[in-house]
């Protein structure tokens, strides 16, 4: 047709002579598609029952329906002021940018645009009453991320119609969605497995790339501070000659990429101090002299200190760091077998100490042999929750008649609140012997 408005006369005119589906007339020129497209959909019921399918657009439109946003310039060429369409394709295109410089390689950024090309959608409102449309099935996340980035990355909760609503929560059409945020709150990564739109997945790696890599940076410059103190100098005593040496010898294009690499565990920091203070250079009483300060664990969070979960080491345990690559550092007990190995390699192993800052749940593996008795689990499990401790794992295996065994991971707050657990325990009747399992 020539104009809107005898699109909308066209659809009056047909649904006069034929009788409309009921839930199946769309309306893309009021809220077109986040690429461009506009159209009029509905389906008829036609002659003997027979469905008939009537998309009713301008020529602009079917032009850019045919042939993609590219068609927007034959249009401009000859009309000076901008079309509201043309301004909602380049705001497209401009995302698609945006994303494309976020994406780590080609199939991740496919990744991220094949959802928005033609998806089913809903149309929900914000605070203010604007319409924001979104793909079938996205969250409170998606809506927080098409509003800004700023918003989605600080995200904490969300009311949908007034009501306090989950995040993972899909949204349907007409509801008001208003976001709750926080200053300091970041992205969850558990919110990659529930989100419905590109921008928003697109937003989430970015942010969480971004993050890992200022804590490898950060984690680098504590590993090569302490590495340092064996050649009598420290991270904030490095000259620019010094640097200098490192980057010539090593090849990296800046010091932050080295400090990158050891934080993930790919570099040795003793190997890196050895490069930037010479052995040769180093008096002879220094070089026999080993760290003396360790690194604190629980001072601060991150996603490259972690914890082994071989022997799952908890605050007030004896600990020793390992540099694993990829991971960082990677906590473990003193006593832990899987560090016999590691031994070998003393460059790769990092003396550690816990802050008095540390806090959270840690988990913990105890075994518990009793004398089978009804209803013991339940009584075992009060007894354990009493002390504000959560249980994470539990499994029975009965050893013979007169014995079984419960296997359980429990969360405490460190080795003090385990020990006052473990007296609860051992007080109960059926309970033979009681003990941490530590590999």
């Amino acid at each position: 047709v020539e104009s809107v408005d005898d699109c909308y006369r066209a659809l009056g005119m047909m649904h006069s002579i034929f009788k409309p589906v009921p839930g199946e007339f769309k309306d893309y020129i009021a809220i077109p598609k986040a690429n461009g497209y506009q159209s009029v959909h509905t389906v008829l019921v036609g002659m003997h029952g027979v469905l008939i399918e009537v998309q009713i657009r301008t020529a602009e439109m079917e032009t850019i329906a045919n042939y993609g946003i590219a068609a927007h310039g034959e249009y401009k060429a000859g009309n000076t002021r901008e079309e509201g369409s043309q301004r909602r394709a380049s705001r497209w295109i401009q995302g698609l940018l945006a994303m494309q410089k976020q994406a780590g390689d080609s199939l991740e950024f496919l990744e991220h645009v094949k959802a928005d090309l033609f998806p089913d959608e809903v149309y929900v409102f914000t605070p203010r009453g604007e319409i924001v449309e979104l793909p079938a099935g996205a969250t409170a996340i998606d809506f927080a991320y098409s509003v800004h980035t700023g918003l989605g990355n600080s995200c904490i909760a969300c009311r949908v119609d007034g009501q306090l609503t989950s995040l993972s929560e899909s949204l349907q059409s007409g509801q008001k969605i208003e976001i709750i945020s926080a200053e300091g709150a970041q992205p969850n990564p558990n919110w990659l497995s529930f989100v419905a739109t590109a921008k928003a997945r697109s937003a989430i790696r970015h942010y969480l790339k971004q993050q890992e890599h200022h804590e490898s940076v950060t984690l680098g410059k504590r590993l090569l501070d302490q590495a340092l103190g064996k050649f009598g100098t420290s991270y904030r005593q490095l000259k620019k000659s010094e640097i200098k040496r490192i980057l010539t010898s090593s090849g990296a294009s800046t010091f932050e990429y080295i400090l990158h690499q050891i934080g993930l565990g790919n570099r040795v920091p003793l190997a890196v101090a050895n490069l930037i203070v010479p052995l040769d250079q180093t008096p002879q009483s220094l070089q026999q002299r080993a760290p003396t300060l360790p690194l604190e664990v629980g001072a601060q969070k991150g996603s490259l200190l972690q914890y082994a979960r071989c022997c799952h080491p908890i605050p007030g345990d004896p600990i020793l760091g390992h540099l694993s690559p990829g991971k960082g550092v990677v906590v473990h007990l003193e006593s832990c077998r899987n560090l016999s190995e590691l031994r070998s390699q003393p460059e790769k192993c990092t003396p550690m100490t816990w802050s008095s800052r540390v806090h959270g749940q840690f988990p913990v593996e105890l075994k518990v042999e009793i004398t089978p008795e009804r209803g013991f689990i339940a009584v075992l499990a009060s007894r354990i929750t009493e002390k504000d401790a959560t249980i994470e794992k539990v499994s029975t295996l009965d050893k013979d008649a007169y014995t079984s065994v419960v296997d359980l991971v429990i969360a405490v707050r460190d080795r003090i609140h385990l020990a006052d657990i473990l007296r609860r325990v051992r007080g109960l009747p059926a309970v033979r012997r009681v003990s941490r399992v530590r590999n």
